[in-house]
């Protein structure tokens, strides 16, 4: 076996891995003009692969193979940059432990003895799909900003905003539905404050029961309620010159909704149970997934309180109107959960990003993320599926072209005409605003049917051509605005 010394080398080397060299198997690849090179264990070949950047391997199979063999070499298989030919004895493919192995792990196998055609096809092979992977790949772009993820234009513009509020104290009001990221944000602001290296204390307002989140934000002495055993500092107290994010903020109870107006409005609170006031000096980052306008509307949120939260606002942009992020973040979840699997995962089909660009994610970010570790722990293959996300069959059907969906409106709306007007063919076409030589063509374009004009035969028969200019009029146009 020859080693790799040179850059020019690595483009055609393949690596194999076998307890000893094969000399015939390396003057066999040198002749068809492969660069062999040679690894006893799976760490060597790793330190080998990382030095050398290798995109193709050739690991021999033992016919004693184990599960305890198989299991050593999982840790190299299933680095994505290298795709793994194997050599394997006849008839050991039919060893199910082998068969799942080179199906998880392995982009092609030969039968030994494989000195002939057939490896060189699957090296060439196996080669030619890393160029393609590499051509395809350009350098990646930044995935976000603020330790968040995105690209699109509304994330732009959310990332633009953010650095906007950290440079002030005032609060902040993050709008958004469920699983969009609000806290993100919120921490996102407080890393880029003056207070970052404060304290950031988060509270939910609808998972603490109305009975307790009065005493959770401004604390209690011993013994001013039943079970209070010692004094405990409340969330507003622990963030002292520091961020108090408040979740959830639309659940609020209402009498704890004045309490907290107080404390925005002077800057101190009172202990339960106690009798002094504290000086807290807090900056406040507040969010709900519910409509605080409709809310005060409703009388159930206080407009005063509204109005102290929302000096600043910001919106976070749904998932289904991210575009392009729906990838990007379904990628990024790949990459957090892909050792949940059994088997090396390579990434997505294309009808799983179909789908999963069709699906309205009614959950949002957190449902992708959700989805994703899901699917990687179901996979039945290299790549997840549509089929594997689970998601509703509706997500994968196609998308109506603009011409399906002219082409439908303009035959329910003739349907419609017809109804009307009991299937005359001169009122339902004055009605439309055509002839009844236009209505009766493009009623044979779109195959309505003329049911209930039998009978009629003075108002049914086929037209002559006497209409005028709007003969190629359209009867229903569709604005793409």
């Amino acid at each position: 076996m020859t080693k790799i010394d040179t850059p020019q080398e690595i483009d055609r080397t393949v690596l194999c891995v076998s307890a000893r060299p094969d000399e015939l198997l390396g003057k066999f690849l040198a002749a068809s003009g492969w660069q062999a090179a040679h690894a006893k264990t799976t760490a060597i070949a790793e330190r080998m692969i990382e030095r050398d950047n290798i995109k193709v391997g050739l690991i021999e199979l033992p016919e004693d193979c184990t599960l305890q063999y198989l299991s050593a070499l999982e840790a190299c298989m299933r680095r994505m940059e290298t795709n793994w030919v194997a050599q394997i004895a006849p008839g050991q493919s039919d060893n199910e432990l082998v068969s799942r192995f080179i199906l998880d792990y392995c982009f092609d196998f030969v039968t030994r003895p494989c000195l002939n055609e057939r490896l060189i096809f699957a090296l060439g092979h196996a080669h030619g799909l890393s160029n393609l992977r590499k051509t395809q790949v350009t350098p990646e772009p930044s995935m976000g900003r603020h330790e968040m993820v995105g690209q699109c234009e509304a994330m732009l513009q959310l990332y633009r905003h953010i650095d906007k509020c950290a440079v002030t104290d005032a609060p902040v009001f993050v709008a958004g539905e469920s699983g969009t990221g609000k806290e993100l944000t919120a921490r996102a602001i407080h890393v880029r404050s003056p207070r970052s290296a404060q304290a950031f204390v988060a509270i939910n307002c609808a998972a603490i029961p109305p009975t307790l989140l009065q005493a959770e934000l401004f604390g209690h002495e011993r013994g001013a309620f039943t079970g209070a055993v010692q004094r405990k500092t409340g969330r507003i107290e622990s963030a002292h010159q520091g961020t108090l994010f408040l979740d959830e903020i639309g659940d609020m109870p209402h009498e704890c909704q004045a309490v907290l107006l107080r404390f925005l409005q002077e800057g101190t609170i009172e202990r339960l149970g106690g009798t002094s006031e504290i000086k807290v000096d807090v900056r406040v980052i507040s969010a709900t997934h519910v409509d605080l306008e409709k809310a005060v509307e409703d009388g159930r949120f206080r407009s005063d309180l509204y109005h102290r939260l929302c000096v600043l606002r910001l919106v976070e942009p749904p998932l289904r109107e991210r575009g392009g992020d729906i990838k990007l973040l379904a990628n990024y979840a790949l990459s957090m959960y892909r050792q949940d699997g059994s088997r090396k995962i390579r990434g997505f089909s294309s009808d799983a990003v179909k789908a999963m660009s069709n699906y309205g994610w009614p959950g949002n970010v957190r449902e992708l993320i959700n989805c994703v570790r899901r699917a990687v722990v179901m996979s039945e293959g290299r790549f997840i599926t549509a089929t594997d996300l689970g998601l509703p069959q509706s997500a994968n059907a196609p998308v109506a072209t603009l011409a399906e969906i002219r082409s439908k409106a303009e035959k329910d709306a003739i349907e419609q005409a017809l109804q009307r007007h009991g299937y005359k063919l001169s009122e339902a076409a004055a009605d439309l605003g055509v002839s009844r030589a236009t209505l009766y063509r493009l009623m044979h374009a779109n195959r309505v049917n003329q049911d209930g004009a039998a009978g009629r035969a003075s108002d049914t028969a086929a037209p002559q051509n006497d209409d005028d200019s709007e003969r190629d009029t359209p009867l229903v146009s569709v604005s793409t605005h």
